[in-house]
């Protein structure tokens, strides 16, 4: 799983994915729309599912920053009750590793005060790329150079502060014609040709 934002449960029932199957989940970073899915989430695998084994992956302090959310989504419950039940490991994303069976890469990208990171995971000899929030700087094509597929954020028309906006994810796409670019994070605006109702799309 690429990112934890809520509504996340709905739409996982939704495309007909149980959260038991979700064996890492990459974090890009943590602002909230990326993250507070993850308490309901864990919610469902610690009483709904049998308990299994999950890695989050994702930025330096990893660890310290979900259960901190997961405390204070549950308060005095979460050590004595939830705690124990949740089989989960934490792994700081290095430059180059290996989870869940994928070889993946980081590459740090530029947003807000701390910035991001995207990822590049392969699935036997393809690659997906995955931005989460960017702007439009030079770390951004060396994540998509060469990549099969791109997910990458276009938040909207215009100038989009700390982010990318839809005229520069244009010009990404152009700089990059063998990728297949999937655009997400659209906060306004109506594109023509979206895909909507959450479609699952081939690639």
């Amino acid at each position: 799983m690429l990112d934890a934002g809520a509504p996340l449960l709905p739409h996982m029932h939704r495309l007909g994915i149980q959260p038991i199957d979700i064996d890492v989940v990459f974090l890009t970073h943590f602002h909230g729309d990326h993250t507070l899915g993850l308490p309901p989430f864990v919610l469902h695998r610690i009483f709904v599912d049998k308990p299994r084994a999950i890695t989050f992956v994702g930025p330096d302090g990893i660890d310290k920053r979900l259960e901190a959310l997961f405390e204070l989504s549950w308060g005095v419950d979460w050590k004595p009750v939830m705690l124990p039940r949740f089989k989960a490991r934490y792994v700081t994303a290095r430059k180059r590793g290996r989870v869940a069976g994928h070889e993946y890469e980081t590459v740090r990208l530029d947003h807000g005060s701390t910035g991001c990171n995207g990822y590049r995971i392969k699935f036997g000899d393809r690659v997906l790329a995955y931005s989460g929030d960017t702007e439009p700087t030079a770390p951004l094509d060396a994540l998509v150079d060469g990549a099969d597929v791109a997910i990458v954020e276009a938040t909207g028309p215009g100038d989009v502060f700390s982010h990318m906006s839809w005229e520069a994810a244009a010009a990404l796409k152009k700089r990059h014609p063998k990728t297949r670019f999937v655009f997400n994070h659209l906060f306004s605006g109506t594109v023509t040709g979206a895909a909507k109702d959450l479609q699952v799309l081939e690639v």
